[in-house]
């Protein structure tokens, strides 16, 4: 069966959707927590300046506007509402089309991406894909706790899951392909090569762009990507 697995932010969606979750939540559980804004600037100054990595900045930035433990009915019910929104407004129709048509022609769909888990597999499922693979989220008695539940899905930890995916699902000869904006994704770009797969800068940085050109893969365009400060990938 053929695979397709697709990033999410920015390649997919028109933007990051991690600071849009957490704008959400504030304005729909949490607006007095936009007094801690201060504090969550200055972990980010940490992550820009390499004291901390993107995992433990997702971390800080949900204990300071989310709190360190929500029931999972809560967390679930305002996912499912966010993915609609995002699924709804936030997507590139372009990536719906190319997604519509890989579904329609029996492939089987891989969302990978370092977005929290809890949100990604909402959309992921409103997006029709077979399966996600996301940064885990930590739940302790039915709780979502503040802490990731494993490793950031980032960068040599994704292609690490997504291989692991692969071996488990996937079959020898299976057609691959991958999708993704960002050069972080180069060694999925490099995994689904070695596999004989074809991978496609879409929306590419220019930092992609110039990896594309140096190792042949092709490029698409499905929209210009929204920038923002922290959610580089």
């Amino acid at each position: 069966m053929a695979i397709s697995i697709y990033d999410m932010d920015r390649t997919i969606t028109r933007g990051g959707t991690w600071g849009p979750w957490l704008r959400f939540w504030l304005r729909r559980h949490a607006p007095w927590r936009i007094v801690l804004l201060p504090l969550l600037g200055l972990a980010g100054a940490a992550y820009a300046t390499r004291i901390i990595d993107r995992g433990a900045l997702k971390a800080t930035a949900h204990r300071l506007l989310m709190g360190r433990r929500l029931p999972r009915s809560l967390v679930m019910a305002a996912a499912a509402d966010y993915a609609d929104k995002v699924v709804a407004n936030g997507c590139f129709e372009a990536a719906l089309e190319q997604i519509a048509a890989d579904r329609a022609a029996g492939c089987q769909l891989v969302l990978a991406t370092a977005s929290n888990a809890y949100y990604a597999e909402a959309i992921g499922t409103r997006l029709g894909f077979d399966a996600v693979i996301a940064t885990p989220s930590r739940w302790i008695d039915n709780q979502l706790d503040w802490r990731l539940g494993d490793a950031n899905c980032y960068g040599q930890e994704k292609r690490k899951r997504v291989a692991a995916w692969l071996d488990q699902n996937a079959k020898v000869g299976d057609p691959l392909r991958f999708h993704s904006d960002h050069q972080s994704d180069a060694p999925v770009f490099l995994l689904v090569s070695a596999r004989g797969g074809k991978a496609f800068a879409t929306n590419a940085t220019a930092e992609l762009t110039a990896l594309a050109q140096k190792n042949g893969w092709p490029q698409v365009i499905w929209g210009q990507p929204r920038k923002s400060l922290f959610e580089r990938a």
